[in-house]
């Protein structure tokens, strides 16, 4: 099969959705790998280290003109021209915040397979994990930098010193995203608590973080209670392939301090404050009431490095399958695969994401 990886066009995104050493992989099993002239640039690989393991370097139609092509982010107005019905597009999508590119793959009879929401034999989501960790981490450190009083927050130090409070960070919803933030904001001494509607996710945490962090059932009222004192607010909730629950309303900021920041890692797919809107790497937060908000739309960008790599890890072997078997067979031998599958012959097929886009 002839696979293409485009550089990526969105703003302030590094990333590429394929390494040399995937590359090599695929191009080893008889495949054809065409890589945008400069695509690895942002995350330190160079065309050399793709043409050297067996990749033809191209420009953007090259890329685009293979049957499979793989992305990080979903395709942008730009890139809506080089869309076709013969084509299987492979990337984080996010339809559910994003009703014109759904539209614009229904119109051009695109296959959209969505990293987000491919499963595993557990249910679980494997391509969007190594994400979520890096987007969990980065929204604590990003939520400590925006805290000091020369870019607009508080001036608290998360950790506190000696004889000094440490400061407070709240962290709603305990999946991957949850547990990374908590882990890092424990490793920065602030006090912590962590908000989910699901005990038995609770439970598991108890036994990992017990004795380090306040673990509560998610309600309104719970998280009013903590939003008064709150220094960051990390929202962390996902709805696989859904809209993200408004957890916090603007009534609701209202109770926080002047200066306390809010991180947002629900953008992609919505958000879940109800004063969300998409930022940038370049332009990264604005005000609401006084409250500083972050909400870049692809967090994990900013460390393309580390980020790179850890999805090529995780996509590679659905790469495989997809490259090997085709389409139809790989959705056959590999059912953890088929809700991936959210646009096909021009219907949004996947229910979760139909359900949202037509709300």
């Amino acid at each position: 099969m002839r696979i293409g990886v485009p550089a990526e066009v969105k703003s302030d995104e590094y990333r590429v959705a394929l390494t040399p050493a995937g590359a090599l992989e695929l191009t080893r099993r008889g495949h054809e790998v065409v890589i945008e002239r400069g695509a690895g640039a942002g995350s330190g690989i160079p065309d050399g280290e793709f043409t050297r393991v067996g990749a033809t370097i191209g420009d953007a139609a090259d890329a685009w003109g293979c049957r499979l092509v793989l992305k990080v982010k979903e395709p942008q107005p730009e890139e809506f021209r080089f869309l076709q019905d013969d084509q299987i597009l492979f990337t984080y999508l996010h339809l559910a915040a994003s009703p014109g590119v759904a539209d614009a793959l229904r119109r051009a009879g695109t296959t959209g397979i969505a990293y987000e929401t491919v499963e595993d034999g557990a249910g679980r989501l494997p391509l969007l994990a190594p994400m979520s960790e890096i987007a969990g981490r980065l929204a604590v450190q990003a939520g400590a930098r925006y805290l000091e009083r020369p870019l607009g927050g508080r001036g608290v130090l998360l950790g506190g010193v000696a004889g000094v409070a440490p400061g407070s960070v709240v962290v709603i919803g305990a999946g991957i995203v949850g547990t990374n933030a908590a882990l890092v904001a424990i490793g920065m001494q602030a006090h912590v608590t962590v908000l989910d509607t699901d005990l038995d996710r609770l439970r598991e945490l108890e036994m990992v973080l017990g004795g380090r962090v306040t673990l509560l059932h998610s309600t309104r009222l719970a998280i009013e209670e903590l939003l008064p004192t709150a220094d960051l607010v990390v929202g962390a909730v996902l709805l696989p392939g859904a809209r993200a629950p408004r957890v916090v309303t603007r009534d609701m900021l209202g109770m926080m301090r002047r200066g306390a920041v809010v991180v947002d890692v629900a953008v992609d797919q919505g958000g879940c404050f109800e004063t969300t809107r998409p930022t940038t790497h370049s332009d990264p937060v604005y005000l609401v009431d006084g409250v500083l908000h972050y909400c870049v739309a692809n967090m994990p960008g900013a460390v393309p490095v580390t980020s790179t790599r850890a999805l090529n890890n995780a996509t590679l072997p659905h790469v495989t399958w997809l490259a090997d078997e085709g389409l139809t067979g790989a959705l056959r031998a590999h059912p953890g695969l088929r809700p991936g599958v959210n646009v096909r012959d021009g219907k949004i097929v996947n229910a979760a994401v139909a359900e949202a886009l037509a709300s």
